[in-house]
């Protein structure tokens, strides 16, 4: 799934193609995308918005029209593909935007979980989806104190906590692991044991992280890709997560991989207490 440097890579691919664009016409072929409203009033309200701006929630991609906000999330394997009009529709087109310069911005999705809102523009980081949503990795208020307070009542994994998206937004299983590492964390350490010290640290790695990933793209792996022709490269940077039966590059301990709620989790038990 698509985390925050995923999601930042898309938006500046789509930038390049769609702004100031006109959606002139939207068909859906798959009315479970389409969380909010009923599809009937989302194509009614949709037709005739031009694209202004396009920007990042967490790791929902906002585009920001005339009266209403477009929130759409990729979820596993969403992702966006440009064709001509009339161009043959794949069968995992599910929702194809018709632009007044006779291309269409078509979401792909194999799976069919991807999710798109369309909301009031005037209050949209009140509704759902987003009202809900924790501090952006850059943000200021996110400091040591509102990591340890939130961290204090919870006795689940540190590791589900870093994914718990009402806390800090943007963060996946993939730079959970390699900000755990580089912190030298256990991801199975119990949240409320985490010390100031230690959130401190995590902040700072989720900055420097999240940053260098931001630059380099984001992460390719399996069958995500940002938008056609865009790969990320953070994956040649990877420390730890996905690393099966690879070595511990500080202290060559073959690193484990164990799950954690369902979620793949790669650690080095030497380095990480």
């Amino acid at each position: 799934m698509p985390e925050k440097p995923e999601v930042i890579t898309v938006v500046k691919s789509l930038k390049k193609k769609v702004l100031e664009s006109t959606i002139t016409d939207v068909d859906v072929y798959w009315n479970n995308i389409i969380a909010s409203p009923n599809v009937k009033e989302f194509k009614s309200k949709i037709k005739g918005q031009t694209i202004h701006d396009i920007t990042t929630r967490g790791k929902w991609i906002v585009f920001h029209l005339d009266a209403y906000v477009l929130l759409i999330h990729l979820r596993m394997e969403g992702k966006f593909i440009f064709r001509k009009r009339n161009d043959v529709l794949n069968k995992h087109e599910h929702v194809i935007f018709h632009l007044d310069d006779d291309i269409e911005m078509r979401f792909h999705d194999v799976r069919k979980f991807g999710k798109m809102y369309l909301l009031d523009k005037n209050n949209y980081l009140n509704q759902i989806p987003l009202k809900s949503m924790g501090y952006e990795f850059d943000d200021k208020n996110l400091t040591k104190k509102y990591l340890y307070d939130k961290l204090q009542k919870k006795y689940i994994p540190i590791k589900t906590s870093l994914l718990d998206q009402s806390i800090i937004t943007g963060i996946g299983n993939i730079y959970d692991d390699e900000i755990l590492f580089l912190s030298k964390i256990n991801p199975l350490r119990k949240s409320n044991s985490i010390t100031l010290d230690e959130c401190d640290k995590i902040i700072k790695n989720t900055r420097k992280v999240l940053k260098e990933a931001i630059e380099l793209g984001g992460t390719t792996i399996k069958s995500f890709t940002s938008s056609e022709g865009v790969h990320g490269l953070f994956q040649t940077k990877l420390l730890v997560h996905g690393k099966r039966n690879s070595l511990c590059p500080v202290c060559n301990e073959k690193i484990e991989v164990i799950k954690i709620n369902g979620r793949s989790t790669y650690y080095c038990s030497k380095c990480q207490l």
